[in-house]
């Protein structure tokens, strides 16, 4: 693509950020419009993930614009999941049995800056703050703007627009109000939403519990997790149903019945966290939703990437790595070498759009592992053995999280469409007694290898049969 012309983002989140310092890099011209206050100088709004989990599919983005080393001080290693049962017992569950794999929890904010400060440091991409996108003209590549400041309004023409002003975008919006082209959409939500809370720091500003670590109350019906943050702080979320169960987000109305609930369940957690009743009725609640639609694109004239293509739930820890991997993934198709934007983007959504649909259902399976399946013996059995093959042939086996969080250079479907045969292949041989745990590791790998290729076979047979 020879022609540097005007590039319009909408949205100067995550994906945002770090999609105008790459076409910035590239030579691009390009401006980006946020509707929010610029973060680097104001304190943001609640009820946005405060801290997120980063891995390799992120960290390869991170190298891609070369800012790897300025993004490390960021991140707390988490090597595993603390499982905390209703006693207060706990167990530490490795990610991996491979030492050098680990996820980090990151600051949203501190991250977002980064990528601002290194994008706004190229004399071709310019930021403006405080503009709400209102519509956009796909058809002739004409944005409408509010201005917050002085209350006006205006369009900006551009040759391309991308859209990655999130889950509730003004660009996905305005495709489907046209009916221009057939546009197809969803949006499912769980039943569950999330609240954020907090354990603070010790009054020296230590950790009050593991730093290292995923904590999980798993419970179920519901769930808390908690993610640590540099200042010895961890930020904890409640993931819990709006109105199904004893306890609900709907009934949590007072004092009592909060302390109560926690008390019962997450008693442990409880004594690390004088300020709940306060944050509990301060903070907002929150649905947690799927976006899936299809197609992305606009001819050559615009573009959805990140959440507002593809919003996914945050039980994988993939929602930012994803979004990130969208922009890599899109850097290679401009090496490509197509003419013009229109072949690019089709090129970009053809690639693209098979692995976001999966890590979107994978995210959705994990919800329901985490606050149920990890308490549950047979699972635990599996993880157990998943983790002696990573240990003794890490270069021959990886299990499905591994596959997925720790794999950048396989798309997600293979991820899943692989990891799911193993998972299957494990439990099916575990339930039949066709492996013993104590029988010799290199023999029970070889079954394990045998049943997930037998079911990649089926599955790949009724797949055919199917079309």
């Amino acid at each position: 693509m020879t022609n540097k012309g005007n590039i319009q983002i909408i949205g100067a989140g995550l994906c945002g950020a770090l999609l105008a310092l790459r076409l910035g890099q590239r030579g691009y011209n390009v401006e980006v419009f946020e509707k929010r206050p610029d973060l680097r100088k104001v304190a943001v709004d609640a009820g946005r993930s405060i801290n997120l989990a980063f891995s390799n599919r992120g960290i390869k983005a991170m190298k891609l614009v070369g800012i790897q080393d300025k993004v490390e001080p960021l991140c707390i290693p988490m090597y595993g999941r603390m499982l905390h049962d209703e006693e207060g017992k706990t167990m530490l569950a490795p990610y991996s049995g491979r030492a050098h794999e680990y996820i980090n929890s990151i600051s949203r904010n501190a991250l977002n800056a980064l990528l601002l400060d290194e994008a706004e440091a190229l004399d071709n991409v310019t930021f403006h703050f405080n503009h709400k996108c209102t519509s956009v003209d796909f058809e002739k590549g004409i944005s409408r703007f509010y201005k917050y400041k002085d209350e006006t309004e205006f369009t900006k023409k551009a040759d391309v627009i991308f859209g990655t002003d999130g889950a509730g975008s003004v660009l996905r919006k305005s495709y489907f109000l046209a009916k221009k082209f057939l546009f197809s959409f969803s949006q499912d939500y769980l039943t569950h939403g999330y609240k954020e809370l907090s354990i603070l720091p010790t009054k020296k500003g230590d950790y009050k519990t593991y730093k290292n670590a995923l904590h999980i109350w798993g419970r179920d019906a519901f769930m808390l997790i908690a993610l640590p943050n540099l200042d010895g702080s961890f930020t904890v979320t409640l993931f819990l149903s709006y109105d199904e169960g004893v306890y609900n987000f709907n009934n949590l109305t007072t004092k009592a019945r909060v302390l109560e609930f926690f008390s019962t369940y997450f008693k442990d957690a409880l004594e690390l966290m004088p300020n709940l009743v306060d944050e509990f009725f301060e903070n907002p609640t929150s649905p947690l939703g799927t976006v899936k639609c299809s197609p992305w694109h606009y001819k050559g004239k615009t573009l959805l990437m990140g959440d507002a293509a593809h919003a996914i739930v945050p039980f994988y820890g993939q929602g930012m790595n994803a979004s990130f991997e969208d922009v890599v993934a899109f850097d290679k198709v401009l090496d490509a070498g197509y003419g013009n934007w229109e072949d690019v983007f089709t090129a970009f959504e053809k690639e693209r759009k098979k692995d976001t649909d999966a890590i979107a259902d994978l995210a959705i399976d994990n919800f329901h592992e985490m606050k149920g399946h990890v308490n549950k013996a047979i699972f635990r059995e599996k993880r157990n053995l998943e983790m002696a093959f990573e240990k003794q042939f890490p270069n021959e086996y990886a299990s499905k999280y591994a596959l997925v969080t720790f794999n950048e250079d396989i798309g997600y479907r293979e991820a899943m469409l692989r990891g799911r045969a193993q998972d299957k292949a494990i439990l099916n041989l575990l339930a039949d007694k066709k492996i013993n745990l104590n029988d010799d590791l290199r023999n029970i790998l070889k079954k394990v290898k045998e049943e997930t290729e037998t079911i990649l076979e089926e599955d790949s047979v009724a797949k055919k049969m199917h079309h």
